[in-house]
């Protein structure tokens, strides 16, 4: 379990190329010692034609084979123990309980797709049988399910370095629709990305998967992540990060002779909307629960709550008075890397250069590298006007909209761009009293909160993380959860197919015993 540097492609680590990254320990501001060899334009085009052969192979291996080997993917992280858990805590700045949490859910999302693969209904067959005497012309036997893609390309996220990453979800789902994988290691995180690597690769050999299903490879976003989403074997992306990587990569794949998929997942300011009713009985309560959740991580969520809306007021006024006394309490924390903290202090800087935002709490940068809470008030019709508000700022920090009336509430919901999360804080009076607001909060965002905080994603069945652009590229998907298999598959419709060529999923006696529509109704 020795860190070495080299790029893990298929069943080979290699390092041939003289470029070399380093990792960051963002606690004591130092340079770790291992050197990482980023991948040549050679080990790229080695990757990419392994990951093509071994597409030929991997689409046919049955669901609970692929669930095997998801389920070996977890137990060889696992097995990495202390040594996997240090090192993503030396590289993120996150603490260990963060870290350990994170493992157990990297875990789990694999263990979920291995139970999905097994039960095997998520391919959505649909049979539809001839019926050759219609008139005035036959119908032919028409059969439909999802079919993997190819080669997909996954971009790690800074902030999760485990579960957002290497063997993340994007990973997970691509390898449980039967596609090989390349990572592109992300700059933050590469000894944890090797080792996580490694875990992959032991357990693709010991189930015998094609050599090729997976490769991770060192390099900066900007050359080989960019040579990767020009190449043509890539045949998706995933991807979690920032708007503005984001949006280079959807440009360079939608430029490509065949344009690809590109799910991104880019963050959002995640609106909050407070109640007359709830703020005027539990203005403390929330000041409390909102500080906690604004702050959790040092504020490097992609769910964190970075805007406040609410009706103007005596009982906001006070509530914002506790919100900035709680958030004065909080001890300022390391961010992620460098590149995160200047970006935190200017997306802040630019936010208190606007005329009429008031800084109600925040730090001043200093020395120590650490992120200040800070909280920022405007009123609605500034806000409504000046759309660089809206843009996230990644960090322990919220802006607090005051909106005079109703019809101001309602412009400032109908002028906010997609979002991943938006929560509503009422009491019963208030879920009633302002249900069309509500109703406007769900045509901007993929989830709705009730009463909650929007930190913290459940890894299930139901989950929905992605929304509107520029939350996501694609509001039609979800990058948590077992519907993220779908972003990775399209549907193949089968016509008159001869019986032996049928998939398993399709044939006449159902093999698989999966749920499917035949003739309109669900059987199996």
């Amino acid at each position: 379990m020795n860190i070495t540097g080299r790029n893990s492609i298929g069943y080979s680590w290699t390092a041939t190329g003289d470029t070399v990254l380093s990792a960051y320990n963002p606690v004591s501001r130092e340079i770790l010692p291992e050197r990482f060899i980023a991948a040549t334009e050679a080990e790229m085009e080695t990757a990419l034609t392994r990951a093509t052969a071994a597409f030929t192979i991997y689409r046919h291996i049955s669901g609970a084979d692929k669930a095997t080997f998801l389920e070996a993917i977890a137990a060889e992280i696992l097995a990495l123990g202390d040594v996997l858990l240090h090192r993503a805590v030396a590289e993120s700045g996150l603490p260990l309980a963060r870290i350990t949490g994170e493992r157990g859910r990297t875990m789990q999302q694999l263990q979920l797709f291995a139970t999905l693969l097994r039960e095997g209904s998520w391919v959505e067959a649909v049979i539809d049988t001839a019926i050759p005497d219609r008139q005035p012309l036959p119908r032919p036997d028409l059969r439909t399910m999802w079919q993997p893609l190819g080669p997909v390309l996954v971009f790690p996220a800074s902030n999760f370095p485990l579960a957002f990453s290497t063997a993340g979800g994007d990973t997970a789902a691509a390898l449980a629709a039967g596609n090989p994988v390349i990572v592109k290691a992300h700059e933050s995180h590469p000894g944890t990305n090797e080792l996580v690597a490694g875990a992959i690769s032991r357990a693709a050999a010991t189930c015998g998967m094609p050599d090729g299903v997976f490769s991770s490879l060192n390099g900066y976003g900007h050359t080989l992540g960019q040579a990767l989403v020009r190449h043509p074997a890539i045949k998706a992306i995933g991807f979690t990060g920032s708007q503005r990587a984001g949006k280079a990569i959807m440009a360079t794949a939608a430029a490509r002779p065949i344009p690809i998929p590109v799910y991104a997942e880019m963050g959002s300011k995640n609106p909050v909307l407070l109640l007359p009713g709830k703020v005027a009985t539990s203005a403390a309560a929330l000041a409390q629960q909102y500080a906690a959740s604004i702050t959790q991580g040092a504020g490097q969520f992609c769910t964190n709550p970075g805007l406040l809306i609410a009706m103007a007021g005596p009982d906001t006024d006070h509530f914002a008075e506790l919100l900035a006394l709680a958030l004065q309490q909080v001890q300022p924390a390391p961010m992620l890397n460098k590149g995160v903290y200047e970006q935190y202090y200017a997306g802040l800087k630019s936010l208190q250069q606007q005329d009429g935002v008031r800084t109600l709490q925040a730090g001043v940068p200093a020395a120590d590298a650490l992120a200040y809470p800070a909280l920022l008030q405007v009123d609605s019709e500034v806000f409504t006007t000046h759309a660089h508000l809206q843009e996230e700022v990644f960090g322990p920090s919220s802006l607090l909209v005051t909106c005079k009336d109703m019809v101001a509430l309602q412009q400032t919901i109908i002028q906010l761009q997609g979002q991943l999360t938006a929560t509503v804080l009422g009491d019963r009076y208030d879920l009633q009293q302002y249900a069309v607001e509500i109703q406007l909060l769900q045509d901007k965002a993929g989830r709705i909160l009730f009463n909650g905080v929007p930190t913290g994603v459940e890894v299930c069945e139901a989950m929905v993380h992605g929304g509107p652009f520029p939350a996501s590229s694609d509001a039609r998907s979800t990058s948590v959860g077992t519907a993220a298999i779908r972003r990775f598959v399209r549907p193949v419709c089968l016509q008159d197919c001869p019986p032996a060529l049928l998939p398993d999923a399709l044939k006449e006696d159902n093999p698989l015993h999966i749920w499917r529509k035949v003739n309109g109704q669900w059987t199996r």
